[in-house]
Formats: C-alpha cells, sequence, structure tokens
C-alpha cells in the first residue's frame, strides 16, 4: 500500500496546533454559547425551569461521557493506527465506532423511558422543577441517537486531522439548537409554545442534523478512512475491545461528572433550589472558558497519539508546551472575568436578588481554580493520547469522588452555603499534585524522559 504521511507528522508544531486547535476552540465556544443561550431562555420561564435543567445536567452529562468517552478511544486508535501506517486498522476503528455509537442509544432510550422520573424526584423536592426535569430529561434521553453520532462523526474528522470540517458540524447543531430555543419555548412565529419541552426538543433537533452533516463531511472529505456499511455491522470485537480499553476510562472519568453533580444538586437542595440554580448558572458560565481548553485537548490529542505511533518525541513535547501556554492564559482570564464581574454573569440568568446574594460569592470562591484546571486538562492528553486513560480516571476519582464531594458535605454541615464552594479549589489543588505524579510516571515509561524537561531547562 503507498505510504501517506499526515500533516501531523510534518508540520511546525506552533502552526499545527493552532490549525488543529483553533476550529475545535471555536466550535467548544459556540457549544459554550449555547449552552448559555439555552438557559437563558429556560431561565425567562422561571427560576425553576433553571433549576429542573440543573438537575437533568447529570444525565445529560452521561450520554456526553459515554459518546465522548468511546470517540476517544476510537481517536487513539484510528490516529495511532495512521501513524503506524496501518490504514485496514484505522478504517475498522471508524467504522466499529459508528457501530457502537447506535448501541449507546439504545442504551439511552431504554433509561429514558424507564429511570426519568426516579432520577429527578431523587435530587429536589420541589414539585415544580419534578416536573420541569422528568419532562426534559425524557425527551433529551429518548431522543438522543443525534448526539451520540454526532460526536462520533466529528471524532472521525478530528482524528485524521480535519477539525475544521468538525467544527462545521458541531457550529451547525448548536447555531440550530440557539435558533430554535425562543421558537419552541415562547411559541414564536406561529409556533406551539412548548416551555421547557421546547428547550429539549431545539437541543436534539440541532444534534441530529449536526450528525447528518457529520456523516456527509465524512464521506465526502475524510479520505484517510473508509466507511462501509458491511463493516459497520459486523464490527470486529478486537477492535471494540481496543476502543474500550482506552474508551472506558474516559467514560468513567467523564461519568464521574455526573455523579458529582448529582451530589452537589443533593447537597445544596438542603439550603434551597436558588443555590441549586446558582451551581447550574456557574456550570454554563465556566463553560465559556473550560470549552476552548477541552477544545485544545480535542485537538492536541491526535497530534500525540500520531507523533507516538511514528516516533517523534520532540514533536510530543513541543505540542504539550505550547497547548499548555495557551490553556493556562485562557482560564487567567475566565478567573478575571469571574472575579470582576459576578453580578453582570448572573444577569445573563435573569437573576433575582436572592440568586445574587448566593451566587457572587461563589463565582468568585470557585473561579481561583481555574489556572490549576488548565494543567489538568493538558497533562491529562497525554493519558489519552498514550492509551493510558486509566490514569485520567484515577486524577477524577480522586478529585470529585474522593476529595471534592466529601468536603463539600462537611463544609454543608456548617449551615452556611458559601462555604460549599470552597471544595472546588481544594479539590483542584490535589488534582494537580496527583496529575503531575501520574505525568512524570507516564512519560518515563512511554518516552523515557519527560517532555516538559527540556522547556524547564530552559
Amino acid at each position: 500500500m503507498e505510504t501517506r504521511e499526515n500533516k501531523m507528522g510534518v508540520m511546525p508544531i506552533k502552526k499545527l496546533v493552532i490549525s488543529m486547535a483553533l476550529p475545535m476552540m471555536f466550535s467548544m465556544l459556540v457549544q459554550a454559547l449555547y449552552n448559555i443561550v439555552d438557559s437563558y431562555f429556560v431561565a425567562r420561564l422561571s427560576e425553576d425551569a433553571l433549576a429542573a435543567v440543573t438537575v437533568a445536567f447529570p444525565i445529560q452529562n452521561m450520554m456526553i461521557a459515554v459518546g465522548s468517552g468511546t470517540g476517544v478511544g476510537i481517536n487513539a486508535l484510528l490516529s495511532r493506527s495512521l501513524g503506524e501506517k496501518r490504514f485496514d486498522r484505522a478504517d475498522d476503528a471508524a467504522n466499529t465506532g459508528i457501530a457502537l455509537a447506535f448501541f449507546s442509544y439504545l442504551a439511552f432510550l431504554v433509561i429514558g423511558l424507564t429511570a426519568s422520573r426516579p432520577f429527578i424526584i431523587s435530587q429536589t423536592s420541589s414539585e415544580a422543577v419534578r416536573e420541569f426535569g422528568i419532562i426534559y430529561t425524557t425527551l433529551c434521553c429518548t431522543m438522543s441517537i443525534g448526539v451520540f453520532f454526532q460526536m462520533t462523526f466529528e471524532r472521525l474528522l478530528q482524528s485524521t486531522g480535519r477539525t475544521v470540517l468538525s467544527m462545521f458540524s458541531q457550529v451547525t447543531g448548536a447555531v440550530i439548537n440557539i435558533l430554535l430555543d425562543p421558537i419552541l419555548i415562547f411559541g414564536l412565529w406561529g409556533a406551539p409554545a412548548l416551555g421547557i419541552a421546547g428547550a429539549a426538543i431545539a437541543t436534539v433537533f440541532g444534534q441530529i442534523i449536526a450528525s447528518v452533516l457529520g456523516l456527509f463531511l465524512n464521506l465526502r472529505f475524510n479520505h484517510d478512512i473508509h466507511l462501509s456499511g458491511k463493516r459497520i455491522l459486523r464490527p470486529k470485537a478486537a477492535v471494540v475491545r481496543d476502543i474500550y480499553l482506552v474508551a472506558v476510562p474516559s467514560i468513567l472519568m467523564m461519568a464521574i461528572g455526573s455523579i458529582m453533580s448529582y451530589a452537589m444538586n443533593r447537597i445544596l437542595d438542603t439550603f434551597s433550589s436558588t443555590a441549586t440554580a446558582v451551581f447550574g448558572a456557574y456550570f454554563k458560565l465556566q463553560s465559556f472558558f473550560f470549552m476552548p481548553v477541552f477544545g485544545i485537548n480535542a485537538g492536541i490529542i491526535p497530534i500525540l497519539a500520531y507523533n507516538l505511533g511514528a516516533g517523534k518525541k520532540d514533536r510530543i513535547r513541543g505540542t504539550l508546551r505550547f497547548a499548555l501556554g495557551l490553556a493556562v492564559v485562557i482560564m487567567v482570564l475566565g478567573t478575571l472575568c469571574f472575579e470582576l464581574f459576578p453580578a453582570q454573569l448572573l444577569g445573563i440568568f435573569n437573576a433575582s436578588g436572592r440568586m445574587l446574594t448566593i451566587g457572587i460569592p461563589a463565582m468568585r470562591i470557585v473561579a481561583v481554580h481555574f489556572p490549576l484546571a488548565a494543567v489538568c486538562i493538558i497533562l491529562g492528553s497525554v493519558f489519552q493520547a498514550f492509551s493510558v486513560s486509566i490514569y485520567s480516571l484515577i486524577v477524577s476519582v480522586c478529585r470529585q469522588l474522593v476529595i471534592l464531594i466529601p468536603a463539600a458535605y462537611l463544609l454543608a454541615r456548617s449551615g452556611i452555603v458559601d462555604l460549599v464552594w470552597l471544595s472546588f479549589p481544594i479539590a483542584e489543588v490535589m488534582s494537580v499534585v496527583i496529575t503531575l505524579l501520574m505525568f512524570r510516571r507516564v512519560c518515563r515509561k512511554v518516552l523515557h524522559e519527560n517532555p516538559l524537561k527540556r522547556a524547564a531547562d530552559r
């Protein structure tokens, strides 16, 4: 077979990282904007509706964990196979990944039909929040086919370096969602006023359109892989195993975020549904800074995996140094915005006086940890790209289950809601320490030298 060299093995590092990460950062920013706009319109219904979206978030995050985590496994296997010039193996990874997306949807279809009500009821005592939450969660789960195929097709594009095309898919889905939100929620231009159900329908419809576009872009422009109906219908067990060796730790790592959100919702509900709404508003707002950093992470994973397969260690070192600098700058800007303009940020969600009283100190306390989080996110890309995602899982478990939730619970026992927010910076400090230890271990084992050592020596 003809030897092909992907741009990830030859393009100058800074130009490569920018070309790979910038489209992902832009698409993630659009996604973050969608999250904020979506909650903006929901908050116009009522504070209870905003709280309902917050209590629905853990199961939505679980869907993202399964879809995105499986995508990480596909990404790592496909990019590494291309770097090793094993093109048939890359095709197997792509086609098997599509089959896994469909099975993931079937699982959440069942969850949506059977578990939505008990899941929401367990998090809040407010009848209004429960009613809104059950409607929203059921629709998002039972119509989730789009989100799994969207993430899979976008990962296939990212794995071969076509992040601009991946951006088109993601941006299209987010824009459709943003446009449909006010139309379906409030009944504009002759559409029925569906309230919270309209927000859910706008979300899933945008995902379905994005998935269709993602399929078209792969078929038309992604020449590094070849999709086949026969291969999709007959996934190879060995490929499924290799994908999930990387994917399962990644899925569990992101799913832990669902457990954390679920536990925090229950802890904050002991104070008031307003405290829960503040937590939801914070998550929407912080995504405007976290999502671009995750975009950098997604952009450099295929670069790291490809150059590991190609044996180009200097390119791995250069990629990490440059990406880490970008991420820290973004997160410092995020901290400054939260510290200086908390009231204005909360005002986006039509915050009441009570919500501002709880939310302003919350924003300022939590934002302290943003730069530390940047370090963890970027160094964590090494674990995913090098197929040792178990280390990412260990870091996530320690941060969110071993440290954050127990700290939040103990601080809540004081009866002072402001103290609960301190659990976030406490957990992030410990997360950085654990990440650095794991990072050194991986680099000594895989690269026989710390990729950041040269930067430290300069």
